[in-house]
């Protein structure tokens, strides 16, 4: 006979809902970040050969773009789902589509031996893929944050946010490993490996995340027939700022963050000539501190407010943008180590209550279409944009002066916007407030 009680089922749930949402998004974040490593090292060799150094890399992070690009897209399709059907059967497909479209990009043909179809494929792929991963985040935060208790949402909805740090750590890992064992061939076909490796990790996702299941919050919004028939429309109605200072708050987090683990590696081996293996190790070390740091910010957003811990990260980064090119100028190995390591944290400062502070801005019913939405278009002036935009800065001033003031333009940006951000919904709410369903006019609730 079994012992189980309401309680011990729901905080076994709990503990699902958690590592399902951790694990997914880190596999996702796994492929994402794959291929901008790939963009930087590889890419402008295999699929924009006989190009000047300046534009192959151009060519590369311009593919790299097109994923960003795509990612409100997908913010809205798998939105417009995660709020009419639930967010774990939305999930399962994102998971399934990235995984599929990452060993794809690991068995293309380079750009010699089928030409122009090439780059036209691998772009193709890099389309899918973010509109998988714009579908991802949204119902990624929302399982975990809405299985958890109020005053700890911030900590619950930071777990997920891990698949950052983790799928960085891991993407990492596995380029540094085939790197060093095939050496020369790396270019050749050792870069294909870890792509491959997304399938094997994508049928461990999919086995963790049919064992969980719908958020309370979702399964409340079903049983009071609040379901939006337009879900995407309803959040443009009614919280359009809440969507748009949602973006730009993340200027601040996401240009900085692409500079720091994907553009440095462009910056560190072509123009201070550092060696691949110790940035890509290097990077390894600040993906690994991220495991602690993510959560922590989370938990410190329960206790200070979402707004003060998200802000203290927003100046952080700002101050620290002259210091970090100093120190990778420096070419010294210890110093270099600590401009990326400490660039990292200061991201984590953002990242990890971010998902709360988002999320929490929207109702229940709307939930995954608006912070999805709002997340995601930081990825068009965001983090899309920003390899590019360095590579540009630097191609025409030969100085890292550029890059940093661009860093810096994006904090003040954020802090802007964060100021702006309407306030509704507190950082510990009473019970049941932040899943109330948002006002819906006559006519849109599902008869």
């Amino acid at each position: 006979m079994s012992t189980d009680t309401p309680t011990t089922l729901f905080r076994s749930q709990r503990r699902r809902a958690v590592v399902a949402s951790t694990v997914g998004t880190s596999i996702e974040w796994y492929d994402f970040f794959l291929y901008g490593t790939a963009a930087a090292l590889v890419f402008p060799h295999v699929f924009f050969p006989g190009q000047s150094p300046y534009i192959g890399v151009l060519a590369s992070f311009g593919t790299q773009f097109v994923g960003f690009a795509a990612r409100p897209i997908g913010a809205a399709i798998f939105g417009h789902y995660g709020d009419r059907i639930g967010r774990k059967a939305t999930l399962v497909t994102t998971l399934m589509i990235m995984g599929v479209c990452t060993a794809l990009i690991g068995v293309l043909p380079a750009e010699a031996t089928i030409g122009i179809a090439a780059p036209i494929l691998l772009t193709v792929l890099r389309l899918l893929q973010g509109i998988a991963v714009g579908g991802e985040w949204g119902g990624s935060v929302l399982l975990a944050m809405e299985w958890g208790s109020d005053k700890r949402r911030g900590f619950m909805a930071s777990w997920p946010q891990l698949g950052v740090p983790i799928g960085l750590l891991l993407s990492t890992a596995m380029v540094q490993l085939m790197s060093a064992t095939t050496g020369p061939g790396f270019l050749t076909w050792g870069w294909r490996v870890p792509f491959l490796v997304s399938l094997v990790l994508v049928a461990i996702g999919l086995y963790v995340r049919l064992q969980v299941l719908e958020s309370p919050a979702f399964t409340r919004v079903k049983e009071t027939r609040s379901v939006v028939r337009v879900p995407v429309v309803e959040a443009f109605r009614h919280q359009w700022r809440e969507i748009l200072t949602s973006a730009f708050v993340r200027m601040s987090e996401q240009a900085p963050f692409y500079l720091f683990v994907t553009f440095v590696l462009t910056y560190g081996t072509q123009q201070l000539q550092l060696s691949r293996a110790g940035l890509l190790t290097d990077t390894l070390i600040a993906a690994a501190i991220g495991f602690i740091s993510v959560p922590l910010f989370g938990y410190l957003s329960d206790l200070i407010g979402r707004r003060m811990m998200y802000g203290i990260g927003i100046v952080c980064t700002g101050v620290f943008a002259f210091p970090y090119f100093g120190l990778l100028n420096t070419r010294v190995a210890g110093l270099v180590l600590l401009a990326i390591v400490v660039s990292l944290i200061f991201h984590d400062m953002q990242y990890g209550p971010q998902g709360a502070l988002i999320a929490e801005s929207f109702g229940a019913n709307i939930r995954y279409s608006g912070a999805g939405i709002g997340y995601q278009l930081a990825s068009v002036v965001a983090g899309g944009p920003a390899p590019l935009i360095a590579a540009a800065i630097l191609q025409n001033t030969g100085s890292s002066t550029g890059i940093a003031l661009y860093i810096v333009g994006c904090c003040v940006v954020s802090f802007v916007a964060l100021l702006f951000m309407p306030r509704t919904a507190a950082a510990s709410p009473p019970s049941g407030e932040a899943d109330r369903p948002a006002h819906a006019p006559g006519g849109s609730a599902l008869a």
